[in-house]
């Protein structure tokens, strides 16, 4: 199978490339900055070279968008709506002018489209889209206009040989570095890995795994386009999420940190706190419904494994640094 990941440098994407390329598959990733093979240059703006790619592929599974990890200046969100709804677009016209058109384009989108609630959780059905609620800041609805756009650039995009699915992802949790669940265990080990604001606010979340099982079987689908909910069944309030964390560690408290804190907090990591405080509640719906099966469901044996996977990758690590010295010794 032939496959294009367009934007697949980031977290997401380094995590489908591995997956899918030992799985056997060629895949061809298109990114700003060119660094190896399996490379092509693309700016996600504009037509070029790299639509060559995209004419004769199977799948393409489109991640570009910059990264959500920053503050939310007037800037950052308008990089964020435009790097999204541009490489979609983009995306789109290649899709359109090829000659051999793939028959399915997965594109990313997210869990954030979905309204800050507590009360039940949203699926794709019955799920509220968020924008209007009342007593969180302006600047969220913000974040749920760059995921309608985002949608919206790929459903008008006019390619009616190819199947499109817009993969509404809660956090992807692996062990790689610099990634949501590291920046997580970070502060878990150090002692950080309370409850925020309360707590009470949901966290969805799927594993590594089960997001690239849940890829393959979508594309695998043909019955299924529109909007799909990537996330674990069991989505839990963030106090529950953290103490799971530290208890696969084994760090017995977490010191907890109020809102301000947590702004304090989100300034030094030039991060947000909307990633922090708002109630994420996502099930997967169309998942379910259609016979998909979670190898992780709940967040227990998730962190077990996650924390197992990312103490062998620190041992590796260090491994290598000592070999590394060992060599320049001798």
């Amino acid at each position: 199978m032939k496959v294009v990941l367009p934007g697949g440098t980031g977290q997401v994407g380094t995590i489908l490339d591995r997956a899918l390329t030992a799985a056997g598959h060629e895949v061809t990733v298109l990114t700003r900055r060119r660094e190896r093979e399996r490379q092509i240059g693309w700016d996600g703006v504009t037509p070029g070279r790299w639509a060559d790619v995209v004419d004769g592929s199977d799948v393409v599974i489109n991640l570009a968008g910059r990264s959500v990890s920053c503050r939310y200046t007037a800037e950052n969100l308008r990089a964020m709506m435009d790097s999204r709804v541009d490489s979609a677009r983009v995306v789109g016209e290649a899709i359109a002018a090829a000659a051999r058109p793939p028959r399915v384009w997965l594109q990313m989108s997210t869990a954030t489209i979905y309204a800050h609630r507590f009360d039940a959780a949203n699926d794709e059905a019955t799920g509220m889209i968020g924008g209007s609620e009342a007593g969180v800041p302006e600047y969220w609805a913000y974040s749920v206009d760059i995921a309608r756009n985002w949608e919206r650039a790929q459903c008008e995009a006019p390619t009616p040989a190819t199947r499109k699915v817009a993969l509404r992802s809660a956090m992807v949790m692996s062990p790689d570095r610099g990634g949501v669940f590291d920046v997580l265990l970070r502060l878990a080990r150090s002692g950080l890995g309370g409850p925020v604001a309360g707590g009470a606010q949901y966290v969805s979340w799927i594993h590594d795994e089960d997001f690239v099982r849940a890829v393959e079987f979508l594309i695998e689908r043909d019955d299924i386009d529109g909007p799909v909910n990537l996330a674990s069944p069991g989505p839990l309030p963030h106090r529950e999420f953290m103490r799971a964390l530290r208890t696969a560690w084994g760090v017995p408290v977490g010191l907890p940190a109020t809102r301000w804190m947590a702004e304090l907090g989100a300034f030094a990591l030039r991060s947000d706190t909307e990633l922090l405080l708002k109630s994420r509640r996502v099930v997967p719906g169309r998942l379910r419904e259609a016979g998909f099966d979670f190898a992780y469901r709940e967040w227990q044996p998730a962190a077990a494994d996650l924390v197992r996977r990312a103490r062998s990758s620190r041992a590796g690590r260090r491994r290598r640094v000592q070999e590394a010295a060992f060599r320049r010794r001798t």
